[in-house]
């Protein structure tokens, strides 16, 4: 069996990992996992994420930013 390679070679990452995975500032990424704003679980007292989870999260952020400016730009067109 051939896996494909992944930039992240786990497929469950730790809080230090998301961090430089998304290259935002610990309180941010702490919020956003408090808030259930960010595909998270907490398993005691250590949050874990699924990479294939945060991947999606992120083109989901992207298709909601480029329909916002689509809307904005439709509205400004009128």
């Amino acid at each position: 069996m051939h896996e494909q390679p992944h930039k992240h070679p786990y497929d469950v990452m730790t809080f230090e990992e998301v961090l430089a995975y998304l290259r935002i500032p610990r309180s941010s990424l702490y919020k956003l996992a408090q808030e259930g704003k960010i595909p998270s679980q907490k398993v005691g007292r250590h949050w874990r994420f699924r990479r294939q989870a945060i991947d999606r999260w992120l083109e989901g952020i992207s298709v909601k930013h480029l329909n916002e400016d689509r809307s904005y730009a439709d509205r400004a067109a009128s």
